[in-house]
């Protein structure tokens, strides 16, 4: 909107036209008029105004057709319905037509004025929130490929090269050099993996992920979950309860990716959580979703943290008792979203924490 406004006006009255022509005369705007429908809509796709102002009654395409047709054709123009029949319902009809606002008629020139004030700067903010939306999406895409091809490449290739000098000087190496060489290898592998979780957290691509979505049983993904999980606990001594229902309706989603939600899940719980303890897993069907839910007994989250634990890279003030680049829960809340489900926690310090997903029923029919 760096040119002047676009308004256009289509009122099948002329004395409603004039008037309004008349108020905005020597405002700064260009202006368009028809008086009916179809005109109207020609108008939109050749006329391309920022705000269009309709009239419910027009004899042929009535206002509310002409505000779904001009929804289709641009979904950023702004549009105010005016008539002289307002009710409740209409303007309720018309809000869910997409329009922004209602006026009825008769109108005063300051009303007028104001409303279209307000409808261009509600056409700006969205205008502005597209921008910045493409702005992060370019962003993003830049600085994956900084990630990827600036730092991950040369690590990537320091990393190797250590590997042949290790290999050329492993009978010419003290124990002093043979340390030190190993924690620059360990270095060097800690940034591959912090670069990788910076890559996972930005590749998430919903849409083509939501093309693979299949019917499956929870239990798939849930199952191979607590089996990769299984030597870790083992390793605690912590013991993994399941509570699965029984013929538990089916989801449309991805296996993999669920796999990884309710891995990231687990990992954690087995992780805060203190040696010889229980971590509980249970799915069931509520409603219209299967829910899965796993409990522990482990540290908590601090009230303060629980708001951000799935934003990118946070980590709360407990969580430096183990290692992490508070990834995980992010990249999860993105997958699950991606399933249109729901993923929340509830915790308190001291006494541990419940994470609970729940993703809708597959309304459609299985194959056989």
């Amino acid at each position: 909107m760096d040119s002047a406004p676009k308004l256009l006006i289509i009122d099948d009255e002329e004395v409603v036209i004039d008037s309004c022509t008349q108020i905005l005369r020597n405002s700064g705007y260009m202006l368009a008029t028809a008086t009916d429908g179809t005109r109207g809509l020609k108008l939109v796709q050749e006329f391309q105004p920022d705000l269009v102002f309709v009239d419910l009654k027009m004899p042929g395409i009535s206002g509310f057709d002409v505000l779904e047709r001009i929804r289709e054709l641009d979904a950023t123009i702004v549009t105010i319905v005016i008539t002289g029949f307002a009710t409740v319902g209409s303007a309720v009809d018309a809000m869910k037509k997409g329009a922004y606002d209602f006026l009825p008629k008769p109108f005063t020139p300051d009303e007028f004025r104001m409303i279209a004030r307000r409808g261009l700067e509600r056409r700006k903010l969205v205008l502005e929130t597209i921008a910045l939306r493409k702005e992060k999406e370019l962003l993003r895409e830049q600085f994956a490929s900084i990630v990827s091809h600036e730092l991950k490449a040369p690590l990537g290739a320091v990393q190797q090269y250590l590997f042949a000098l290790e290999f050329e000087l492993s009978n010419t190496l003290n124990a002093e050099q043979k340390t030190k060489l190993e924690r620059v290898k360990v270095r060097i592998d800690e940034l591959l993996k912090l670069i990788n979780s910076w890559l996972r957290v930005i590749s998430v691509d919903i849409n083509k992920l939501k093309d693979g979505f299949l019917q499956l049983p929870i239990t798939a993904p849930l199952t191979n979950a607590l089996e990769s999980m299984a030597p870790y606990a083992a390793r605690k001594n912590i013991e993994i309860i399941t509570k699965l229902d029984d013929s538990l309706p089916l989801v449309n989603g991805d296996s993999l990716t669920l796999s990884e939600v309710f891995t990231n899940i687990l990992s954690n719980a087995i992780k805060y959580s203190p040696d010889n303890t229980k971590v509980i897993v249970k799915a069931e069907g509520k409603g219209g979703s299967v829910s899965v839910s796993v409990k522990d007994s482990g540290i908590g989250i601090a009230a303060e943290d629980l708001p951000h634990i799935f934003d990118g890279f946070y980590r709360g003030a407990q969580s430096g008792q183990a290692s992490g680049h508070g990834i995980g829960l992010a990249v999860c809340r993105q997958i699950v979203d991606a399933h249109n489900g729901s993923i929340h926690v509830e915790s308190e310090t001291g006494k541990g924490t419940t994470f609970v997903v729940n993703l809708p029923i597959s309304e459609r029919t299985p194959a056989p």
